[in-house]
């Protein structure tokens, strides 16, 4: 009996090694090669692990077509009836793309896809599940459809199941004679972790499994074929579109080798804490569309609702009079929306100044205290700094640093900000403000939720005309300048 062959292989970009490597020599990553066990093919017509034949347009038989002979015609999109998730796919599922759902345990990855191919009611959609069994899926179906009160999902449900097929396997090749016999627009892997396929002798879930079903997925949207099986036919022309649902590992990384990443077309990051009530969608790769686009949901007892206008819900109502609050008019991808910084200035309890950043980068926190202790003079070393982006929102826009300091004062003497009041603005190491991007989304943002005046750079004072606006515009060229216009 031949012994089980061990192979290394990086978990960042997939080079494979015959031995344990400190530093890959692909992507130069430290310690991200992992250990995992190559059992011997017992088929010997599939000798070293041998793929199976494929055919179509991506594989083999595939022939050079010039550029100028390709049709680009843009084809029509998926409408899945969700504002949130169309916006962040870049205008709706295309036909023929592999997209990948990453999530913690429980944040509603399931019930998101669920809830959206409930909606599709001119579409044939074929879920797979390695997880659930068919009962808990029925199970949840019914809980969604009973206390939607969304009309296209609850009227026509009947239709709707009749053209949602259920099936649990966990088989690459089962799951893709499925598919030709079904023939839907849509497919369902929930999740790539427990797929597996018979060319690989280790066990579902492990870097060589996911990365061979990966591969053997993206082939068949893309080409159109499946793998032929011994004595089978080709796949037939259809192509339809493959959501994969994947697990996260406690660094808060998609689980599998990096290389999954990389072949599916589109990445998305389904991310929030369970203690609250709103879930953000993000796109950390599209290749159709942009990857700066936001997606926010509320979690209800219905599923999760769409959140269209998520500044109104973002902002406290009873922050009159309250010290350490700021408004930040922040945009994610191109929706604008207002955001409630909060933060908390006290003398260290025990000698040691603590520094805690929820929802904010953590090293982007500490310059900007330094910036406040250097370039204006507050001594904040020995006193403990806690900021929250209010919604359990993590923030990446470099506008609210603004927002941050004038809260972190506010708190620190212990003076309450104007609630009328929203700013913006990059901070510098200098303490100057920096201008940045599309100010008049941020300015008529903060006008159409009634606030009377915004904090700008003042180098964005020449792109925009003031009369336009029915709400005060205050420029600010340093530090100072804000703390001025804000207490006088």
């Amino acid at each position: 009996m031949a012994k089980d062959k061990i192979m290394y292989v990086c978990d960042n970009c997939g080079q494979e090694s015959a031995k344990w490597i400190g530093k890959c020599p692909s992507c130069g990553q430290w310690n991200t090669f992992k250990e995992f066990r190559v059992r011997p093919a017992s088929n010997p017509s599939r000798r070293g692990g041998e793929r199976l034949p494929l055919t179509g347009e991506v594989g083999r038989g595939a022939s050079p077509v010039p550029l100028s002979q390709i049709d680009a015609t843009e084809e029509p999109r998926m409408d899945l009836h969700d504002n949130e998730l169309n916006r962040v796919l870049g205008g709706g599922l295309v036909p023929g793309s592999l997209v990948l759902l990453g999530g913690e345990p429980g944040i509603g990855k399931s019930t998101l896809v669920l809830q959206t191919i409930l909606r599709l009611t001119d579409k044939k959609v074929l879920y797979v599940s390695g997880e659930e069994s068919a009962r808990q899926l029925k199970l949840r179906a019914d809980r969604l459809q009973t206390h939607s009160q969304t009309p296209h999902v609850r009227e026509g449900s009947g239709q709707r199941e009749a053209d949602l097929m259920v099936v649990c396997d966990t088989s690459l090749e089962a799951i893709f004679k499925h598919i030709e016999t079904e023939r839907p627009d849509l497919v369902i892997i929930d999740s790539i972790q427990t797929i597996s396929t018979e060319t690989v002798e280790s066990s579902p879930g492990s870097l060589s499994q996911i990365r061979e079903c990966a591969a053997a997925l993206l082939k068949y949207v893309k080409g159109g074929s499946t793998p032929i099986p011994p004595g089978g036919e080709a796949g037939g022309e259809a192509l339809p579109s493959i959501i994969l649902i994947g697990h996260i590992t406690k660094e808060g990384t998609l689980a599998g080798p990096k290389v999954l990443e990389h072949i599916v077309d589109t990445v998305l990051q389904f991310e929030g804490d369970q203690h609250y009530l709103y879930r953000i969608l993000r796109s950390q790769k599209n290749r159709f569309g942009s990857t700066s686009e936001l997606g926010i949901y509320e979690m209800r007892q219905d599923g999760l609702r769409p959140v269209a206008n998520p500044s109104e819900l973002l902002l406290t109502d009873n922050q009159e009079g309250l010290s350490g609050i700021a408004i930040a008019a922040a945009i994610e991808g191109v929706r604008p929306f207002l955001i409630e910084t909060q933060a908390l200035v006290s003398t260290a309890a025990y000698g040691t100044a603590q520094r805690s950043a929820n929802g904010f980068d953590y090293r982007r926190l500490n310059m900007l205290l330094a910036v406040l202790e250097k370039r204006v003079g507050f001594k904040l070393a020995q006193k403990d700094v806690f900021l929250n982006i209010a919604g359990g929102l993590r923030v990446t826009d470099t506008a609210i640093d603004l927002a941050v300091i004038a809260a972190i004062l506010s708190s620190n003497v212990d003076t309450a900000i104007d609630s009328d009041v929203c700013l913006c603005g990059e901070v510098g190491l200098s303490g100057e403000i920096r201008p940045v991007s599309r100010i008049e989304q941020r300015i008529a943002e903060a006008q159409k939720l009634g606030f009377h005046r915004i904090l700008i750079p003042a180098a964005n004072l020449k792109a925009i005309n003031p009369h336009n606006f029915d709400i005060e515009i205050a420029p600010c060229r340093r530090v100072e300048d804000a703390f001025r216009a804000l207490f006088g």
